[in-house]
């Protein structure tokens, strides 16, 4: 048997974790300096800052560590296919998680093609005509050693992974944009929700089991809980049929995004599960539900779950613990099998306090949980982040030709008028509201200074006496004036002579918001 060098042997040990370590996280900046030493580049403090680079074979640090790796691993395979070495178990597996590090960067740049492609085409069932090459790299390696060789599924299984991770670095960093830390810190959540914190294990037998896996992401309004689920939704795990050379699904249909806040409460339960012709008044036509339509690799996104009613919630209950559901009218067993990510801004834990909130639903909630970051915290951290971010958003409204020239412009204004330490309290949703109105109108006032000599309770009043509101829209305001007074859903409902979930249904959060905001009381 033949033994590896010491630093050889290290060094590709390195690489091991270095492939399956999490991108986002400032570990893979400690195993690139302990893989280059004097050679490393100094590159920040978290490798995945930028928000408009995806960095792979462009970062000088990848280039250099994969220069060492193909060297080391390119002369253990020439001796072994040559009969000239035979290598122990012990230096066999680095070796083959490091060929793995090669063969995902060999291939990256034509995944990349395919992804971007399938995005024009609005969808992802093109063969991949380079498969063959792959297969012929990896013979390269691994049909040098019976102990290493590939059978032809596992072969399509690494395939299939390599596929899964470079989506997964397009849409986290497409959908999740900001290069500051607290932005590369919701990345890396994102990026453990898809593959957990051991892509080994993922690799051999999680990759299988996350679509039991809930994901409940948390956050401020405006703070991008959709675009981080639909960056982990897009980014799940799809077998690939080395036969066709097709993969089983089209991740671009995968999925299926539901807002429950603005749907009617009688309508919830019939868009979540179907119905049956004649279930209902009103129900003419038998409907198939989102929860039966998704494909078994989607994602259902249920977003404000919070504004579900206890009825619900104790279906979606049976849903998450059994995958089972059944259409309104019928009692007949149907499966879900795909995945389900839920987001709210609200406090769960309070409403469960409160009683407007299942405890054991909750908890099969929160087995995954993010916490998407406040524009405010961002710029905390990285003061320069605005200007990216405006220019990011510029670009994607005005096009790319004059989103320099105008990005400047208005950050050079939001500099002036509003001032560094603007709290920005719709987060990157009222970001791209001022962009839009300094665009069109050259200036953006916020909701706060809109009307500053005007409170909850004098709002209110006026238009009550103006005559100029809903019965339902002074019920919301009213509810909501309470509500900030009370913080407490039983306490509003007992003043209002209410039922408390019709309090909680009837709280306008951007209202409560401003109110907190402004330090008012009604």
């Amino acid at each position: 048997m033949t033994n590896l060098p010491p630093d050889e042997r290290a060094f590709l040990a390195t690489i091991a974790r270095l492939g399956f370590c999490n991108p986002f996280l400032p570990e893979r900046i400690e195993l690139e300096k302990q893989a280059l030493g004097d050679e490393y580049v100094t590159a920040g403090k978290v490798w995945s800052l930028q928000p408009d680079q995806e960095l792979l074979g462009f970062y000088p640090n990848t280039n250099k560590i994969l220069e060492h790796t193909a060297r080391i691993c390119a002369t253990m395979r020439d001796a072994m296919a040559s009969g000239e070495a035979k290598y122990t178990n012990a230096d066999l597996r680095p070796y083959e998680e490091a060929v793995f590090f090669i063969l995902y960067n060999r291939f990256q740049s034509e995944m990349f093609e395919y992804v971007t492609r399938a995005i024009e085409r609005g969808e992802a069932k093109a063969r991949v005509e380079f498969y063959p090459e792959f297969e012929r790299a990896v013979a390269e390696y691994f049909g040098v050693d019976a102990r290493i060789n590939l059978p032809p599924e596992e072969v399509a299984h690494v395939f299939a992974c390599f596929f899964q991770i470079r989506r997964a670095f397009h849409h986290l960093f497409g959908f999740i944009i900001g290069g500051s830390l607290p932005a590369a810190r919701v990345r890396a959540a994102a990026w453990q929700s898809i593959f957990t914190h051991d892509m080994r294990r993922y690799r051999r037998s999680l990759y299988s089991r996350m679509g039991d896996m809930t994901t409940l992401i948390t956050g401020a309004s405006g703070t991008g809980k959709e675009v981080v689920a639909r960056a982990i939704g897009v980014s799940r795990y799809i077998p690939f049929d080395p036969v066709t050379r097709t993969f089983g699904e089209d991740f671009l249909g995968s999925f299926i995004p539901i807002n429950i806040s603005a749907l009617p409460s009688t309508l919830i339960e019939s868009e979540l599960f179907g119905h049956r012709r004649g279930a209902f008044t009103g129900a003419l036509q038998s409907r198939v539900g989102w929860l039966e339509l998704c494909p078994a690799l989607g994602t259902v996104f249920l977003d404000e779950i919070g504004e579900l009613d206890g009825t619900i919630q104790v279906k979606l209950l049976r849903v998450l613990q059994e995958r089972t559901f059944s259409r309104i009218g019928e009692t007949e067993p149907r499966r879900f099998e795909g995945k389900i990510i839920a987001a709210t801004n609200r406090d769960l834990e309070s409403e469960m306090r409160e009683g407007g909130f299942r405890e054991d639903f909750y908890y099969r909630l929160c087995s995954d949980i993010i916490e998407t970051s406040t524009l405010r915290d961002q710029l905390a951290d990285t003061p320069s982040e605005l200007g990216k971010l405006v220019r990011f958003i510029t670009r994607r409204i005005a096009g790319e030709e004059v989103a320099d020239s105008i990005s400047e412009e208005i950050t050079a204004w939001i500099e002036r008028e509003l001032g560094v330490d603007y709290a920005w309290p719709g987060n990157v949703r009222e970001l791209e509201q001022c962009v839009r109105n300094y665009i069109i109108r050259g200036s953006y006032t916020p909701r706060a200074q809109a009307t500053p000599a005007v409170n909850g309770r004098d709002a209110l009043t006026a238009d009550f006496l103006a005559g100029s509101t809903t019965a339902e829209q002074l019920l919301v305001r009213y509810c909501t004036i309470v509500y900030a007074q009370t913080g407490n859903y039983q306490e509003t409902a007992r003043r209002l002579e209410l039922d408390h979930r019709t309090v909680k249904r009837k709280i306008d959060h951007e209202l409560l918001d401003a109110i907190k905001m402004g330090g008012q009381n009604g």
